[in-house]
């Protein structure tokens, strides 16, 4: 097996005969700049391809991006059969990506695109499956998804225990069970980095033309966890109120690993 992260192939590139992806290097880190309709595309492109060896996997790039992925490589090229997006999430890397562009970028979220992940699928008729959150979550994400969109095909909601996703054994027999299920997007929600290094090492192995590593996306999706109010996003506070809602879990993320990283992001970004 290859090792977990390759070098970063800092040019652009073509990952299909429509969508074409320009880098730019945040932090140490390569975020891929796409619009919202180009997404869209490299996720339709991915699930009519049917090229079922290969997995479209899209990643969100924050500043606990920065903190746990910088100085250990980057996720493009980490594995010869899963193709990366890694997008622009968090207020200060979109900043400091228009200041290097010289043009408005956009900002793309898990918890802003699952919503248009899941429409999609329906419209497609494409299966979903989700990976990750506890059980009163999934509860409450199937009576939201049945009520918003009657003819979704969810195909299967997995909450694996913590060992079982640290254990290589118990996750390649998670795969395979996620794989009988058939989902054509698996939306994983394990926490970063977990979730991306999960996807790296048994993504492929799911079946899933398309993984979301999208975090928390689903609890907002359920309605489990509070969004910040839409000023607040547009603040780059979004930080602050989710510490306010959960300092217990959030407050080493924000107030100790985060002056780092984001020093890094001032430091260690440019145009390749």
């Amino acid at each position: 097996m290859n090792t977990w992260f390759g070098e970063a192939d800092f040019l652009r590139m073509t990952m299909n005969d429509s969508v074409h992806r320009e880098r730019v290097v945040l932090g140490g880190i390569t975020v891929d700049l796409l619009s919202d309709d180009g997404l869209m595309t490299a996720v339709r492109d991915a699930l009519e391809s049917g090229d079922r060896g290969r997995t479209l996997a899209i990643a969100s790039a924050n500043i606990d991006h920065i903190h746990h992925f910088a100085g250990s490589g980057d996720l493009h090229g980490s594995t010869p059969d899963v193709d990366w997006l890694v997008l622009l999430d968090g207020v200060p890397l979109v900043r400091k990506a228009s200041r290097l562009t010289g043009r408005d970028e956009a900002k793309l979220s898990g918890s802003d695109l699952l919503p248009r992940m899941v429409e999609l699928a329906e419209q497609a008729g494409a299966t979903l499956g989700f990976l990750g959150g506890t059980p009163a979550m999934h509860g409450r994400l199937g009576l939201a998804l049945a009520e918003r969109h009657p003819t979704l095909k969810v195909v299967g909601q997995w909450t694996p225990s913590r060992e079982v996703v640290n254990d290589p054994v118990g996750s390649s027999a998670l795969a395979g069970e996620i794989r009988q299920a058939g989902p054509e997007i698996l939306v994983v929600g394990l926490g970063k980095p977990r979730q991306e290094r999960w996807i790296a090492r048994h993504g492929a192995a799911t079946g899933a033309r398309v993984v979301l590593a999208f975090g928390a996306a689903a609890d907002f999706l359920a309605g489990t966890v509070d969004r910040a109010p839409d000023w607040v996003v547009a603040m780059g506070a979004e930080w602050a109120f989710r510490l306010v809602r959960e300092p217990r879990r959030l407050a080493r993320r924000y107030l100790v690993q985060g002056p780092p990283a984001w020093w890094k992001l001032r430091t260690r970004s440019y145009l390749p």
